[in-house]
C-alpha cells in the first residue's frame, strides 16, 4: 500500500493568544484627551483636534537613571548629546548569513561579524564608560555558542553594567511590508528567548530599533507596543514626510498602531536625524576617510580645535529640529566596528575635548537612556495613526518594487510559515508521546530558517541571487526536518485510533502543484488530512492519480463523494517526466478542529461506483490545500 499525507493549513485561521512574548509589562502608558495626527493634522475619520499634554507612566523608568550615565543635571540648559555606538549587521544581503559571520567572500563586501563582536566586547571591557548596542540575535547566538565560560562571564558583566545593551533583539531586523504578523512574532520570540535564557530579566530590551527597513507599518508599531517596548526608532521615512517633520519639529511623536487597541498600541517613536550613520565628517571606522582626532601638539596636523568646532556645529544642526535638549547621535553603520579600538579611541577624545569646550554635554549612552531623558522632559507629542509607507528617498524614487520582487521566495516563505505552525503544534504532542531516545526531529531548524528569512533583505527580495538561494536552502532543510516530525506524530496517532489498520509509512506530496506525487500515482493509497486551526474546516482535497476508476473511503468506512478529472496537455507538459499521473482526484470533506482524518483511495469495486456525479459539489477551486 502506498501512503500519502496531506497537512491542511489555513493561515488566516491561526490564533495567537498572546503576542507579548517575553516582554509583557512596561511600555508607555499614554493618556490623550486630544492630539493632532501627523497625517494632515487629524486621524482618519476624526474631527480636527489640538495638541494636548500627555501623561506618561512607565514602571520601568527611573527618574534618576540618566544622571548616573553622564547626563548633566547641573547644566540643564546645555544640549545633552547621547552617543550611541552601534553596528548594523544585515542577516544576509550581498553575502549569505554565514559569509557575513565568518568574513568570507570579501571581494563582494568587507564584513566579518565575528570580528565585530570580538572587537567591541574587548574594547568595552577596557573602560566602564563606553557603551554599545547590538540588535541581530542570529549572529550573537552563533558567536555565543563558541565562547569560553570566561568570555561569557565578561559579557554578562557588561550587560549587567549597562555597557552592552540589546535593542530590538529579534533574530533579525524584520521587513515590515512583506512579512506575516505571526512570522514576526516567531522571530522576535526566538531572539528574546535567547536573551532571557542567557542574560536574565535585566537584559530585557526596552527599545525597538528598525533603522534600515524600507518604510514602516502601523502593525509593526502595534506589535512592539504589545511586546512592552518603551520606544521605537528608525531612519528611513519618505523625503517629503521628513521635510515636513523637520519644519514642524515633529521628528519625535506618539504612534498609535492600532485603532482597535487604541492607547494600548501607543509607542513613543523617533526618526534619526543623520540616518543611522555618524554625523557627517565624524566616521572613525577603518572603512571611513574622515580625519581622526589628532591631539598631540608635538605632531603635525593637530586638529582638536577645528574638530570640536565642527562637531558642535553638527550638534546644533540636529538640535534645532527636536523638542528637548536631548539629542541622540549614532556612531556606526553597516558592519562597522571590526576594529573597535580605532573608533572608541577617537570617540573618547571627542567626548573629552567637546566637554572641555563647555557648550554641550556629550557622553556615551544607549537608546533606552535617551528615552528616559526625553520622558523626564514632560513634553507634548503629536499623534500618528497610519503607516510610514510608501518610502521614497527622492522625487519619483519610491521603494515599492520589493513588495512583489522574488515572488517564488515570498510564496515559499508563506508555505514554510504554515509548515512551522503545524510542526510546533505536533511537536508538543510529539514530546508527550515519545521517549527522549525516540525524539530524533524538532522544529529548531525551521524556526531558525524562518526567523532569518524575515530579515528586511530576505523575504523582501532585495538580496543577491546566491543569497536568495541560501535562504531557500535553509527553509527546505528545516521543512524536511519538520516533515519527518509531522510524519512520526501522525503515524503514531493514526495507529492509536485506527487499530484495524497497519501503522502507516507517510510520504509528502511536495510537487502536487505540478501534478506529481509518487505515493498517489498507484492504484491504492491512504491520505491523512490534518487541520491545525481551532475550528472545523471544509476543504477540497486534490491529488494526482494514474487510474481513472477510483473511490474515496472515509474514516467511518463510508464512501466520500469524489471526482476524477483528466489532466490537460499543458499540465502534462509542465510536469514533464517527473510523474506518470494522467488525472486528478478531487474530494470534499470537513476536518475537525485540531484533528485529522484518514482516507483510503482505491479502485472502484465491481458492484458499482459510488462517486458523485454532481460537479457543483466539487467546484470550490479557490480553496487552497497545502501539501506537506
Amino acid at each position: 500500500v502506498n501512503i500519502c499525507a496531506l497537512a491542511m493549513v489555513d493561515l488566516c485561521g491561526l490564533l495567537l493568544a498572546c503576542i507579548c512574548c517575553l516582554l509583557a509589562g512596561g511600555g508607555w502608558s499614554v493618556s490623550l484627551a486630544a492630539a493632532t495626527a501627523a497625517n494632515g493634522g487629524r486621524a482618519k475619520g476624526e474631527a480636527p483636534s489640538s495638541p494636548h499634554a500627555e501623561s506618561f507612566s512607565r514602571s520601568s523608568m527611573d527618574a534618576s537613571a540618566s544622571d548616573s550615565y553622564g547626563y548633566s543635571a547641573a547644566g540643564e540648559d546645555k544640549i545633552q548629546v547621547h552617543v550611541v555606538p552601534h553596528t548594523h549587521d544585515d542577516v544576509g544581503w550581498l553575502k549569505t548569513v554565514d559569509e557575513y559571520y565568518y568574513g568570507l567572500n570579501n571581494s563582494i563586501q568587507m564584513a566579518n561579524v565575528e570580528a565585530i563582536i570580538n572587537s567591541f566586547v574587548r574594547e568595552l571591557s577596557k573602560d566602564s564608560n563606553r557603551t554599545f548596542i547590538y540588535v541581530e540575535m542570529a549572529y550573537f547566538y552563533k558567536w555565543w555558542g563558541k565562547q569560553s565560560n570566561e568570555t561569557r562571564q565578561l559579557v554578562k558583566k557588561l550587560v549587567s553594567n549597562k555597557q552592552l545593551e540589546f535593542v530590538n533583539a529579534g533574530w533579525c531586523m524584520n521587513d515590515e511590508a512583506s512579512t506575516h504578523y505571526n512570522a514576526i512574532v516567531d522571530q522576535m520570540s526566538l531572539g528574546l528567548r535567547f536573551v532571557q535564557e542567557n542574560f536574565g530579566d535585566e537584559a530585557r530590551p526596552r527599545v525597538a530599533w528598525h533603522i534600515d527597513p524600507f518604510g514602516h507599518s502601523a502593525e509593526q508599531a502595534a506589535l512592539f507596543a504589545k511586546m512592552g517596548y518603551d520606544g521605537f526608532f528608525f531612519a528611513r521615512i519618505d523625503y517629503g514626510d521628513r521635510d515636513n517633520r523637520l519644519g514642524n519639529k515633529e521628528m519625535e511623536l506618539v504612534w498609535r498602531g492600532s485603532p482597535s487597541l487604541g492607547s494600548q498600541s501607543d509607542m513613543f517613536t523617533g526618526v534619526l536625524f543623520y540616518g543611522y550613520g555618524p554625523p557627517p565628517d565624524f566616521c572613525f571606522d577603518q572603512g571611513c576617510s574622515d580625519p581622526p582626532i589628532q591631539d598631540d601638539p608635538n605632531l603635525f596636523d593637530y586638529n582638536v580645535d577645528d574638530r570640536v568646532k565642527l562637531f558642535i556645529q553638527r550638534v546644533g544642526d540636529q538640535a534645532i529640529f527636536y523638542n528637548t535638549n536631548n539629542i541622540m547621535m549614532t556612531f556606526g553603520s553597516d558592519f562597522q566596528y571590526q576594529n573597535a579600538l580605532q573608533v572608541y579611541k577617537n570617540l573618547d577624545k571627542l567626548i573629552k575635548y567637546v566637554n572641555a569646550e563647555g557648550t554641550v554635554n556629550m557622553f556615551y549612552s544607549t537608546p533606552s537612556r535617551y528615552v528616559d531623558a526625553v520622558h523626564q522632559a514632560g513634553k507634548t507629542w503629536t499623534l500618528k495613526t497610519d503607516d510610514f509607507f510608501p518610502y521614497a528617498d527622492n522625487p519619483y524614487a519610491f521603494w515599492t518594487g520589493y513588495f512583489t520582487s522574488r515572488p517564488a521566495l515570498k510564496g515559499y516563505t508563506r508555505l514554510c510559515n504554515n509548515y512551522l505552525q503545524v510542526c510546533k503544534q505536533l511537536e508538543v504532542i510529539y514530546g508527550s508521546v515519545f521517549s527522549s531516545k525516540e525524539r530524533k526531529h524538532s522544529s529548531v531548524k525551521l524556526k531558525h530558517a524562518m526567523a532569518i528569512d524575515q530579515h528586511h533583505d530576505a523575504v523582501s527580495g532585495t538580496e543577491k541571487q546566491h543569497v536568495a538561494d541560501d535562504y531557500a536552502k535553509r527553509l527546505h532543510i528545516g521543512q524536511v526536518e519538520c516533515e519527518q516530525l509531522v510524519a512520526m506524530v501522525l503515524r503514531n496517532l493514526s495507529g492509536r485510533y485506527d487499530h484495524d489498520r497497519p501503522r502507516l509509512e507517510l510520504q509528502f506530496c511536495e510537487l502536487a502543484n505540478i501534478s506529481v506525487c509518487p505515493a498517489s500515482e498507484n492504484n491504492s493509497f491512504n491520505v491523512i488530512v490534518y487541520n491545525p486551526i481551532g475550528r472545523g474546516i471544509q476543504r477540497l482535497v486534490q491529488l494526482p492519480v494514474s487510474a481513472d476508476g477510483l473511490e474515496v473511503i472515509g474514516p467511518s468506512g463510508k464512501t466520500v463523494a469524489s471526482q476524477v478529472v483528466p489532466l490537460s496537455t499543458k499540465d502534462k507538459l509542465l510536469r514533464g517526466r517527473k510523474g506518470i499521473a494522467n488525472s486528478t482526484i478531487f474530494f470534499w470533506d470537513e476536518i475537525p478542529a485540531l484533528g485529522f482524518k484518514t482516507y483510503l483511495v482505491r479502485p472502484v469495486s465491481k458492484t458499482g461506483s459510488a462517486r458523485s456525479s454532481d460537479p457543483a459539489s466539487l467546484s470550490c477551486t479557490s480553496t487552497r490545500v497545502v501539501t506537506t
